[in-house]
């Protein structure tokens, strides 16, 4: 265990986290409800600093972050835990094991240890992903601060349930994240995450205000989220949000508590796709569905294909200066040319 950051002491030794939106009263002796941050006589502590369960170099593109250094590596890392508690999870296994098995498990690992890692992996970023973020925020923060050091950059693959001190503290050193957002209606999140949705849509705004590069995320669910007039208002939430932050609407295959449900129709992805760029939305990508052209990045003005994906592999890249290279239209992202 390790000191946790941003919590105050309250009376009777307990102590109110202020890490996420949840803001947990957390009692001695108890956790909050990402189960590994505990309180210990009335000290909150880390029960999984530095105790990273998986370590990967994926390409960018897996995060999805399609516009953040096209077809580069990204160095991936995690801990155990989650401060949601999704029905459809798809990575359970580690990100639920504390609350579901009350196990954390993981390698002790130092944050130069991943930097160094991730330099000698050639990888343009180090990406927090798998699991939540924000739960290991001492952790993330460490290894951030060495990244910015060695010009690699930190992004974040987050629920987007942070606080907006945890933002403030992390900001100076994340260059981009992409944020789940699973519905836009506040009964989804309430019943199948165990959340609120006007948290998400704050940390989404204060997001951008700081400049962070955004790329968002939506899994649709049938019967859950895939409501025509709910997706509609998402998407003019995001255009309202910037028409160029990029929407990956993914495919969905049972998984955890919700293998009652069917896969996603790649029909209704393709239909969904229309709709977000209708409406305004520059790039709109779908996920789990590899081998046709809704993951290639295509000039919103003119429509000239600029990069090329199947799968996780960029096969071509033509922008010039971070413009389209047919019209001279800017391309938003981070490191867009090749």
């Amino acid at each position: 265990m390790s000191a946790a950051l941003l919590f105050d002491r309250r009376e009777d030794n307990k102590v109110r986290c202020r890490l996420c939106r949840h803001g947990c009263l957390i009692k001695d002796g108890q956790t909050g409800i990402c189960h590994v941050r505990k309180n210990v006589g009335g000290e909150l502590q880390s029960l999984v600093f530095r105790k990273l369960i998986a370590e990967n170099v994926d390409p960018i593109e897996k995060k999805p972050l399609f516009h953040v250094h096209p077809g580069s590596l990204s160095y991936s890392v995690a801990t155990v835990g989650c401060n949601f508690k999704c029905t459809f999870c798809q990575n359970a296994d580690i990100s639920q094991m504390p609350a579901d098995t009350g196990r954390i498990m993981g390698r002790e690992t130092r944050p130069e240890q991943v930097v160094a890692a991730a330099k000698r992996s050639g990888c343009r970023t180090i990406a927090h992903t798998y699991t939540e973020p924000t739960v290991y925020f001492e952790t993330a923060l460490e290894i951030a601060t060495l990244a910015t050091q060695a010009d690699i950059l930190t992004v974040f693959v987050s629920n987007g349930y942070m606080s907006d001190e945890a933002l403030d503290t992390i900001h100076p050193h994340l260059a981009a994240a992409n944020i789940d957002l699973k519905s836009f209606r506040d009964d989804f999140y309430k019943k199948q995450c165990g959340a609120k949705l006007e948290g998400v849509l704050a940390s989404l705004q204060k997001l951008k205000r700081q400049n962070v590069w955004l790329e968002v995320t939506t899994l649709l669910i049938p019967s859950l989220n895939d409501d025509l007039a709910e997706l509609s208002d998402l998407v003019d939430f995001l255009v309202e949000l910037g028409p160029e932050t990029p929407w990956h609407i993914s495919r969905f295959f049972p998984r955890y508590h919700r293998t009652d449900l069917p896969p996603t129709s790649v029909d209704f992805l393709i239909e969904v796709r229309r709709m977000g760029l209708s409406k305004g939305l520059h790039y709109v990508y779908s996920g789990n569905i590899h081998g046709d052209e809704s993951e290639d990045t295509n000039c919103h003005h003119c429509g000239h294909r600029l990069i090329r994906r199947r799968g996780y592999t960029v096969s071509h890249n033509v922008i010039t200066e971070d413009k389209c290279p047919h019209c001279g239209t800017a391309v938003a992202g981070l490191g867009m040319t090749p």
